[in-house]
């Protein structure tokens, strides 16, 4: 082998010899002390989605991010974009073959992470299991948006968090998000603006007859997007290294346990009201029958998307 065996992967340990359980405890004390970790906390659980390298990895993002709001705190300043940027640099993503309707063509799974509230197949309502691991990561991706949300925008309200690893999302909607999107992208890359066809009100099933001249680019490495995420979007091919995060609400956030509600409020998340209006800040779309492209205000003055450098 090229590299030791990582034994939380492994599904039938009666397979492993004794050289490769002394090869991994020497790996795992070698690990520990590169990164300045307790050996202790590089127990990984099989059922936890995470291998050893991802658990050193994400100790260490957690680690800094800690560092990060506390250097924020002391220093009464916001956090900034680099410090978002090197968190998620240090960060494992999982290779996530769930997101069937972002993968790019040719692609069975894509490096994302969902932190936050979610539902799972099963309709069960909780917290991701990296959200409780780490909560530094997320506080401090949560209070960077928060520190910086335009006075329009003040009461945008989100439950999840996406993380998202140099991948162009294919066209798509989102299954059924409450309200709209907050998104960001930070890197060292060119392209990757988000396109978005403001006034896709899905009354076309086929998403390949959305028509490019009705769709918006946003440049997402210059600023904040506010979106309708079902409605159509996707990512422009890019070169070089990119990330993004979006900030969303589930649809079925006021179904959530009262106990994940309080651990949202706990990391910085902005839980709505069950009475929240989710065109607050987004008008609903149009149609493209109309012949609009969207971006004005409609009835009530609302923008089908809003924009800030």
């Amino acid at each position: 082998r090229e590299e030791p065996l990582d034994i939380s992967q492994v599904q039938d340990e009666s397979k492993l010899t004794e050289v490769d359980m002394a090869i991994h405890r020497w790996y795992k004390r070698e690990l520990a002390k590169k990164h300045g970790l307790n050996i202790d906390d590089l127990l990984v659980s099989k059922d936890g989605g995470e291998s050893l390298i991802m658990r050193v990895h994400r100790l260490v993002a957690q680690r800094n991010a800690k560092a990060r709001l506390e250097a924020a705190s002391r220093e009464d300043r916001p956090i900034s974009e680099d410090e978002v940027y090197q968190t998620l640099t240090e960060w494992a993503f999982a290779r996530n073959p769930n997101r069937v309707n972002v993968q790019p063509d040719g692609q069975d799974w894509v490096w994302s992470d969902t932190l936050g509230l979610v539902r799972d197949r099963l309709g069960d309502i909780h917290l991701t299991k990296p959200t409780k691991s780490y909560p530094e990561v997320t506080m401090l991706i949560n209070k960077y948006l928060f520190d910086r949300l335009p006075a329009e925008a003040r009461t945008f309200k989100w439950t999840s968090l996406n993380l998202n690893c140099n991948y162009a999302a294919k066209l798509h909607r989102d299954g059924n998000n409450f309200g709209p999107s907050m998104i960001k992208a930070f890197g060292e890359f060119s392209g990757g603006e988000l396109n978005y066809w403001p006034e896709d009100d899905r009354a076309t099933d086929k998403l390949e007859q959305l028509k490019e001249k009705d769709r918006v680019q946003l440049d997402l490495k210059g600023g904040l997007a506010l979106f309708n995420g079902n409605s159509g979007h996707s990512v422009q091919d890019f070169k070089g290294s990119r990330y993004s995060i979006v900030y969303f609400t589930i649809g079925a956030y006021d179904r959530a346990p009262q106990e994940a509600k309080a651990g949202l409020g706990d990391l910085g998340f902005r839980v709505p009201a069950s009475s929240e209006d989710p065109r607050a800040l987004l008008r609903a779309p149009r149609g493209y029958a109309a012949g609009k492209k969207g971006g004005g205000g409609g009835a009530g003055g609302s923008p089908a998307w809003r924009y800030w450098k």
